[in-house]
């Protein structure tokens, strides 16, 4: 299953089978470091996606294979836990959305279909990592603050993709990062019902979602 936990868990597996291919015998101190901390973040982001953050740290060590304490030397608390799981959401998503690729369209209509059909792919693939980000964008533990630095590259870049768009006529008269905050949800909250019917999204359902998403926004 391509989740985002077993993505985090892929990274210690990746540090494994380097040090295989380099004929080492020992693990050197940095891959002890990254393969525990990925184990800890992959065990942590399971049990979000099950319990909420309804789980103690004893949890965790025993998902993870870690003991409690050496938990407690990676992160001193359960929020910085939560905000390591956040952080790697993030680099995700990030990575997913805002693409060097885009550099070279300058229709401003063209660069928010892409946005918009990028987030849908997104959030359709994995659908662990969608019930992730609702529950951590809501979680009592992040603060707004906290939210925005780690989304600063994504909520740049879409702000000035839909600012662009609306310098050129094609967007309505509000601001453009609460134009793609709207968009966004709009297409997470119509996936996740399209989830409890059905397993399948055609491309014609995402572009029907994609028309959409333009319709409450174009001018």
């Amino acid at each position: 299953m391509n989740s985002f936990f077993s993505v985090l868990l892929s990274l210690w597996q990746a540090n494994r089978v380097m040090m295989t291919t380099l004929n080492c015998t020992e693990e050197t101190p940095v891959t002890v470091v990254n393969d525990k901390r990925s184990r800890i973040l992959a065990a942590t982001a399971r049990l979000i996606v099950q319990y909420g953050l309804e789980f103690p740290m004893s949890r965790i060590s025993k998902e993870s294979g870690i003991a409690v304490g050496s938990i407690y030397n990676y992160f001193p608390s359960k929020k910085d836990l939560v905000f390591g799981v956040y952080q790697h959401l993030a680099t995700q998503i990030n990575d997913a959305l805002t693409t060097a690729e885009d550099d070279c369209i300058d229709d401003p209509k063209a660069l928010v279909m892409n946005y918009i059909h990028s987030y849908i792919d997104f959030f359709w693939a994995d659908a662990e990592r969608a019930i992730l980000f609702e529950y951590l964008t809501n979680a009592p533990v992040m603060e707004t603050p906290e939210i925005a630095e780690v989304f600063a590259p994504l909520r740049e870049y879409n702000r000035t993709i839909f600012a662009n768009a609306q310098a050129a006529g094609l967007l309505k008269p509000f601001a453009p990062r609460s134009m793609a905050g709207f968009v966004g949800g709009g297409i997470r909250n119509a996936l996740k019902w399209h989830r409890t019917a059905e397993q399948h999204l055609s491309d014609q359902q995402k572009h029907d979602i994609a028309q959409m998403s333009w319709a409450t926004i174009a001018a």
